[in-house]
Formats: structure tokens, sequence, C-alpha cells
């Protein structure tokens, strides 16, 4: 099972803070740094910077010879398939094959908006997505591809260079609600589903076996799927201490600790024992990447504090 770390450019992220945390990260047992790919935080977020996802994994990528990146997820409709094709296409070759490529339906229609994008409804953004994987896998595994959809289409399109990883990188599929329609979009057009940021291994269990049953529906082997579960993530050196960031969180987004201790109960909140007896039990699903988003401010300190007592009990 390999470990990777959510970094969430929204939040307000300098260079060097990327530098330190994928610097980190590989001292500690992680393997991937994986970017979220936002425009902004919210309406009022003039108070922050936000630096490109692609362009701070090109940066990263060239100062760092060995994490690996990815996106969790890009969004299918900012980009045309064919631009993300040649751009994750360049990132594998700068890294000489370090990509993860993660994409996903889009959902943060604030953004859509403020940038002028169409927001069309939740099943047409689905279709769009999976239009929108097969064209980019034809433009990495093709010297010339043509493909004519409801949504999109492309003519005898040549894009080079071709990925280093052979086939392609890996294609996931990211969902934050792991409904069935994406789902099956995974099991037909993808090579891996993820699913994040709170899904207990009780929930992942029913996700994985409707993988499987879509898998089977489209002709392709359960098997051949990867299984990725992304987790919101805090460390902690005891209950009480749970107890107290418990309360102050519910506090500090004005809900009810009752409401704020479901949202704990699915995430990856916990001692070390907890933490990485609830770790086993995805592995033991067959989950081969986990991706912990640690709180912001903290990442670097969780991340060592991840190296030093959890990955010892795996």
């Amino acid at each position: 099972m390999r470990f990777g770390v959510q970094v969430e450019p929204q939040f307000g992220f300098s260079y060097n803070d990327v530098l330190e945390i994928a610097d980190a990260a590989l001292g500690n047992g992680f393997e991937v740094v994986w970017f979220s790919d936002h425009f902004m935080l919210d309406a009022d977020a003039t108070d922050r910077e936000l630096l490109d996802p692609w362009l701070l994994m090109a940066a990263l990528v060239r100062d760092n010879a060995k994490i690996r990146v990815g996106s969790l997820v890009f969004c299918s409709s900012y980009r045309m398939p064919a631009l993300h094709a040649k751009m994750a296409a360049t990132i594998d070759v700068l890294s000489n094959g370090r990509l993860e490529f993660g994409i996903g339906a889009g959902w943060k229609k604030l953004e859509y908006n403020a940038y002028g994008y169409e927001f069309p409804d939740f099943d047409t953004r689905a279709d769009q997505l999976g239009e929108a994987i097969e064209i980019i896998r034809g433009a990495w595994t093709q010297d010339k591809f043509t493909f004519e959809g409801t949504h999109y289409q492309v003519k005898e399109l040549v894009s080079f260079p071709k990925p280093v990883q052979k086939p392609h990188p890996t294609i996931w599929v990211g969902s934050n609600m792991g409904g069935p329609k994406m789902i099956e979009l995974a099991a037909r057009y993808g090579d891996g589903l993820n699913v994040a940021w709170g899904f207990s291994p009780e929930q992942t269990i029913a996700i994985f076996e409707q993988l499987s049953d879509f898998a089977a529906k489209h002709d392709r082997k359960p098997e051949s799927i990867a299984k990725s579960v992304g987790l919101w993530t805090r460390i902690l050196e005891s209950e009480g201490e749970m107890e107290e960031k418990i309360k102050k969180g519910a506090a500090a987004r004005g809900v009810s600790e009752e409401a704020y201790r479901q949202r704990v109960a699915s995430s990856l909140w916990g001692t070390s024992e907890t933490v990485a007896d609830r770790l086993a039990q995805y592995r033991d699903q067959g989950v081969t990447e986990i991706i912990l988003m640690f709180p912001y401010g903290d990442k670097r300190e969780q991340i060592a504090l991840f190296g030093e007592h959890i990955l010892p009990l795996l």
C-alpha cells in the first residue's frame, strides 16, 4: 500500500512550503504529493495566493528528483481533453515517469461562475468526463486519434511526446460522493477509483463491491481497477486530545459537537494505534493507494508523526 500527501493550493501555500512538504514526505514513508485543482477558495479569498497545480508540479519534479506528483483531481471542465493530455504527458516526460493522473467531473459552481465556465448538471458533467478520458487515453497511446462524441470531438489529433510511463500514467477517477454514476464511470473508463475525503472502511466495502459489479458489466476484470482512498487525517496523542479538538473544531465551524463528531468518525482521526488499525482495514480491502490530507498549518508535524509512529505499526 502506497501513501501520498494531499496539498490544497487553495488554502494558500508558497512554493517553498510545497518543497518542504515534499522533502518531509519522502523522509517519512510517502511517495506522492497530490494537488487539488481549484482557482479560488471562496468568494472572499483575497487574502491568500493560490498557485496553479500544473505549474507547481512542473517545478516540483525538477527540484525534487524522487517524489511522484499527482492530481486529486483535475477538473475535466477546466481544460479541453486534448490539452489535458498534452499537459500531463509533458509533466510525465519532465519527471521521467512520475505522474499520477487523477480527474473528476467538477463540482465547485462558484469557480465555474467566477471564471466563466458553463456549469451543466451533474449527469452532463459526468458524461463529459467519460468522453474526456477516452480522448486523453487516445492522445497518449495513438499516433493520430479521432473521436466523435456528444460533447467533444477531435480529428487526426497528433500529440507528442507520449508519456514515459507505458502504456500511460494511471488514470484515477475521483469522487467525493462515492455515487454509482462515478463508480461506473471509473469501472468503464478508468484505471483506478479514488473516493475522498470521509469514507470509513464500512462504507468503502460497499463502494468497492459496486466497482466490481460495474467492471463485470463492462467486461473488465475487477482486479484490473485499482482502489484508492483519500482521508482527512489528524494523528493525536490521546482520546482526550481528540475530544478537545472536536470541541474546538465544532465551535470554529459553528456546528454542533455531534455533527462534527460524525464527520470525524468517517475521517482518519485518532491515536497512532487507531490510525494504523484503520489503514490496515483499507489494505485488507485491496486498497493500494492512501492519500492523507493533514490539517493546514500542521502538515510537516503530522507527516513526521506518521513516519515515526504509524509506519512501524503497518
